[in-house]
């Protein structure tokens, strides 16, 4: 059974978490991430010998490091929830050196955050913990607000300040993801040309994907599609929110999709609509992180051990959770981070 610490956190949903049995997709057609990740999975593939090492790179360090799951610190949320917004409750997080400190103290396998940040402390903290390098961003200070992820950096210059990956958002089903999509895949060739991973933000934006009152911007079923889309273009990891519901293709009723998706391949179980994201990630092959959310204060570290029990049993590599850990005393997001950590630890809480 899972540790103590890990049950209390999940309280009363314990059970509902732990003792989940998936039926839909079997574990076995799962590529679960293991110590043997990189022999397994990316050695086969056409990434490069110098992309392979920084993957290798990125999974061997931290508190989590030769586990095949990894723990990120993503700081990107200055430019797309405004600077204010993201740091005012802990202001020592405007300055970039703190962001990366509390990546090295959390025991994270990377931190992830803007060309502005890594750039202004990479000769001091590059060798110290990789790098991954947010190339594209929304900026949201043009009135009317719109969807649209613009290049803040370019890739040789994430290269040159020893970023080990680069990372980027598409938008899709928003009027400009074509765009993106080409953008952003041109990008990615690039960065594998230079020896760097690649981490695709595969989000959706469509004021069409709310429906009657229900949000399916989080569905399984359309971020299931927005992650297969992702490693097309040879995302080497993918982020995507946890889903909280499911039936985004037939309740707006767009595009085209199976029943057996709804009735064989999903139930309204967290971990089995989380196993749909995997699946689509090329059945594992290609890891699946689900971002932490927003802080909202006391209930955070229960909630982030929540998401983080739901991605490894669905087969998922792992958390990348920022909002939670930096708008917080240090201390508490160092805390925060290692319990995410002690999930993937816990050889007791195994794939569903």
């Amino acid at each position: 059974m899972a540790s103590k610490k890990i049950q209390e956190l999940l309280a009363d949903k314990a059970e509902y978490y732990l003792n989940h049995k998936s039926t839909t997709i079997d574990k076995s057609a799962i590529h679960i991430p293991s110590p043997s990740h990189i022999d397994d999975v990316w050695t086969g593939t056409n990434r490069n010998i110098q992309t392979i090492r920084s993957i290798n790179t990125l999974l061997g360090n931290g508190r989590l490091g030769n586990t095949g799951y990894v723990s990120i610190l993503p700081v990107d949320q200055g430019i797309e929830h405004s600077a204010g917004a993201s740091f005012a409750p802990n202001p020592i997080y405007f300055d970039p050196e703190n962001i990366v400190k509390l990546a090295i103290e959390g025991g994270c396998n990377a931190v992830a955050s803007t060309y502005g940040v890594l750039g202004a402390v990479a000769r001091k903290y590059a060798h110290k913990i990789p790098f991954i390098v947010k190339v594209n961003h929304n900026e949201f200070i043009s009135y009317p607000n719109k969807f649209d992820q613009i290049m803040f950096g370019t890739i040789k210059d994430a290269w040159n300040m020893g970023a080990v990956a680069v990372g980027a958002t598409i938008y899709f089903g928003s009027d400009e993801s074509a765009r993106q999509i080409v953008e952003v895949a041109k990008a990615f060739e690039y960065a594998h040309e230079l020896g760097m991973a690649t981490v695709l933000w595969c989000y959706l934006r469509n004021s069409a994907f709310k429906k009657d009152g229900v949000d399916y911007h989080a569905a399984a079923d359309l971020t299931g599609q927005a992650n297969h889309l992702g490693v097309t273009i040879q995302a080497d990891i993918i982020k995507q929110k946890l889903p909280t519901n499911n039936g985004g293709y037939t309740a707006i009723n767009f595009g085209k999709t199976s029943k057996l998706v709804y009735d064989k391949l999903t139930t309204d179980h967290p971990i089995d609509l989380c196993r749909y994201q995997v699946a689509n990630c090329y059945m594992g092959r290609v890891g699946l992180i689900n971002s932490g959310g927003e802080s909202k204060g006391a209930t955070d570290l229960a909630e982030a051990v929540m998401t983080a029990v739901v991605n490894k049993r669905a087969g998922g590599m792992g958390l990348i959770s920022g909002r939670k850990a930096f708008q917080k005393p240090m201390n508490e997001g160092v805390e925060l981070l290692n319990t995410i950590q002690d999930v993937y630890l816990d050889n007791e809480i195994t794939i569903a």
